[in-house]
């Protein structure tokens, strides 16, 4: 697979308050972009990371003991993951970004 880009995680590990995420961001990005790893469907990625989430077009995976959650898209046919976004894990239960996944919030109940 190919990784596009992994200055996007870098950024986020750089800010001081997400200083912790550097290492597992980094581990992520190692094993997702190396030439050996070819995911084909959605079981492959599942079997290779048990705990990632298919959110509308969507994977979302767990990073750093789940404090953290790394939204992505992947294209299977040109083996490309394309980095979405990266935020807390309070941040992602705020549910903001789930638009860019094709995902709607239900509207608010008055």
């Amino acid at each position: 697979m190919r990784v596009i880009a992994k200055s996007r995680l870098r950024q986020f590990w750089e800010l001081p308050a997400h200083k912790d995420s550097e290492g597992p961001l980094r581990a992520w990005y190692t094993h997702v972009n190396n030439k050996t790893v070819s995911w084909r469907s959605w079981g492959d990625v599942k079997a290779d990371f048990g705990a990632a989430s298919l959110v509308g077009n969507c994977v979302v995976f767990n990073i750093g003991g789940n404090k953290y959650r790394l939204v992505t898209r992947v294209l299977y046919p040109s083996q490309k993951v394309f980095i979405l976004k990266i935020m807390t894990h309070s941040e992602y239960d705020r549910d903001r970004w789930k638009e860019e996944c094709g995902r709607q919030s239900p509207p608010h109940k008055k």
